[in-house]
């Protein structure tokens, strides 16, 4: 009685052993690399959002950004990443913000909504409806007749202000910062 418990309860622990040490070493050996991919594609969003001669990464009320150069040291816009919570989880994101104050695009970095549903939020369509925007962003149901304005994702509202709400915050970060140039 005792062996027909004790054998399956050992054999069962030594699988979840040899399960545990593959999945830490596979971890191990692919950390660095998964690492260097998302330091990469931060960089590809930089330039795709704000093509610049060098960026200088600076901090304001705790919150790190970029700040884009031309070639001769002039400020032609800023990188903000902020991130909100979707309907499936954070949403992090990369907002590029012209000297003027006009949003020229925003890449998303991590999305985990609803397939069909949510994860339209990284259609170009939708995307580029934030591009001009230069005050607090408004989400309407029905089609867009006003500035500062987007059209939410049908069935996916939670998602489209989450988004909305990145996008926000990186405006009210560029302000401060232009705040703290004017005084500063």
């Amino acid at each position: 009685m005792k062996k027909d418990i004790i054998i399956p309860v050992v054999s069962l622990l030594v699988i979840c052993l040899v399960c545990s040490a593959l999945l830490g070493g596979v971890n191990a050996l692919t950390k660095d690399t998964i690492e260097q991919r998302a330091a990469q594609d931060i960089i590809d969003a930089q330039g795709v959002l704000i093509p610049a001669d060098s960026y200088k990464e600076e901090n304001i009320d705790g919150t790190a950004y970029s700040t884009a150069l031309d070639a001769d040291g002039n400020v032609i816009g800023y990188i903000f990443t902020t991130s909100s919570n979707g309907y499936g989880g954070a949403i992090k994101l990369m907002t590029g913000i012209s000297a003027d104050g006009e949003v020229t695009g925003i890449s998303l970095l991590e999305i985990n909504e609803t397939p069909g549903l949510g994860m339209k939020a990284k259609n170009e369509s939708f995307l580029q409806q934030f591009v001009g925007a230069d005050d607090t962003i408004n989400v309407v149901k029905e089609a867009v007749t006003a500035d500062n304005t987007v059209q939410a994702i049908t069935s996916a509202t939670i998602t489209t202000k989450a988004v909305t709400a990145a996008v926000n915050k990186a405006i009210g970060l560029y302000n401060a910062v232009k705040e703290a140039n004017v005084n500063g």
